[in-house]
């Protein structure tokens, strides 16, 4: 947290405090870039390039020519892998460094999909993996990209700095050189120097631009950097689908698997108890019927009560499943249901050409049926609206409302829930929510007739 110190010595404001951010940021950022932390970061990784990339090209090339070479034997194939491991464990290194000193996080690429075990498996796996190739060519490339960013960050840095200070160190050349500053040019008959106050004063203003320019020059080169280290270092697209993929695999069948859990305790707890208590009631009132008619006739009036109950209660569990007015007649009917039975006035327009996909359809249904239970528990609202429309290929769905707002999607909330639900089709949640409200929740979801 920002501390400010009180009066007398405490009136200067601590580093970390609003006083010192704010003083910091008063000097322009094209000024403040030389200085900042983030340059001499990024300075550092291209300085370290040339060396790295020396070591990664010699290895690469030389690993790979000697695993070429021996194909024709037995030799060449365990050399070949050999080489792609390496480069591996050095483009691991090269994620590492780029999270260290450019602040870029690259996943680790897919792993190895071995057949099998023991060393044959494990050689066919790393030379049919894609990764290992993009590791290959990453330190190919690499090198000769490092000495062209290595060279022109290097000089507009140190001729930046150097002409920027030039007044400070100019007294060398009178005292040491024999000549009176900075030779500019200089042929058999005459030389100039920058040595008058005007020529330094110039001569620190060029400096000054070169220092200013060489930060922004320098992220430019590590831009390519980044595009390097996360299209080859990193997971395919592929890859990524393919993991993306599998967790909403296992986000659907453990919601499916809770709502099946759901079903069966209200089933258990409600419906069913209620048609176990109702078979006893029943029984009572046979064995009554014989001798007290009148007690038994009371007792089946309440089973007929009962009975009324159990109903109801199916058909809410059945509406909460899959609802017939959604099947029937869509989401606007359906929806109009839902909200009709919400404590606050909810105005719900549905926009749209046809109707979606049945799954689609019933995770919107689902989603606004959610939100809304969320306005009735808990916003402290006064009215709601629910609009649904198509964009293109996505369909939307927007719930708004004047309650007291707070609304958070992170944690183990309800909407974390639904957001995962969401995720599990390539749909999206997004939450607006500030204290004092309103809260506008706006739900995508990809549209398929």
């Amino acid at each position: 947290m920002a501390t400010q110190y009180g009066q007398g010595y405490g009136d200067w404001d601590s580093p970390g405090s609003p006083g010192a951010e704010e003083r910091r940021h008063r000097l322009p950022a094209p000024l403040r870039a030389p200085i900042e932390a983030r340059s001499w970061r990024e300075f550092g990784y291209l300085m370290l390039g040339l060396p790295i990339g020396i070591v990664l090209f010699t290895y690469a090339v030389t690993m790979f020519a000697l695993g070429a070479g021996l194909l024709v034997t037995f030799l060449g194939v365990p050399v070949l892998a050999g080489a792609l491991a390496g480069c591996r464990g050095f483009g691991a290194l090269e994620r590492v460094r780029a999270r260290r000193l450019l602040g870029l996080e690259v996943a680790d690429p897919e792993p190895l999909r071995m057949k099998g075990h023991g060393p044959m498996a494990w050689m066919g796996a790393t030379l049919k993996s894609g990764a290992s190739w993009r590791h290959l060519l990453y330190a190919v490339i690499q090198f000769p990209w490092a000495v062209f960013a290595f060279v022109v960050a290097l000089n507009f840095w140190v001729y930046g700095w150097a002409l920027l200070t030039y007044p400070l160190w100019f007294w060398l050349f009178p005292m040491y050189g024999g000549q009176g500053g900075l030779q500019l040019y200089g042929d058999q008959t005459h030389s100039i120097y920058l040595d008058n106050p005007f020529e330094i004063t110039v001569t620190a203003l060029v400096g000054l631009l070169f220092t200013v320019a060489t930060p922004w020059i320098v992220r430019a080169l590590t831009t390519v950097d980044r595009l390097l280290v996360h299209g080859l270092l990193g997971p395919s697209r592929l890859a990524t689908r393919v993991v993306e993929l599998e967790s909403d695999r296992g986000v659907v069948i453990d919601t499916a698997a809770a709502d099946l859990r759901r079903i069966e305790r209200d089933l258990h707890d409600g419906a069913q108890a209620r048609l176990v208590a109702l078979a006893m009631d029943l029984g009572l009132a046979k064995e009554k019927l014989a001798e007290d008619p009148r007690e038994a006739a009371r007792m089946v009036d309440e089973a007929h009560g009962e009975v009324k109950t159990a109903l109801q209660e199916l058909r809410d569990l059945a509406r909460g499943i899959h609802p017939a007015v959604l099947t029937d007649r869509g989401l606007d009917a359906a929806l109009s249901a839902v909200a009709s039975r919400c404590t606050v006035p909810v105005q719900v327009e549905v926009d749209l050409p046809a109707r979606p996909a049945p799954a689609i359809e019933g995770i919107a249904y689902f989603t606004v049926s959610e939100l809304l239970q969320n306005v009735s528990k808990h916003a402290r609202a006064t009215r709601a609206t629910v609009d649904v429309w198509r964009v293109e290929n996505r369909l939307l769905l927007q719930v708004v409302d004047n309650g007291v707002g707070g609304a958070d999607a992170s944690g183990g909330s309800g909407l974390a829930g639904l957001a995962g639900r969401l995720d599990a089709v390539d749909g999206i949640l997004v939450v607006d929510s500030p204290v004092a409200g309103p809260t506008r929740i706006t739900a995508e979801l990809p549209w398929r007739g």
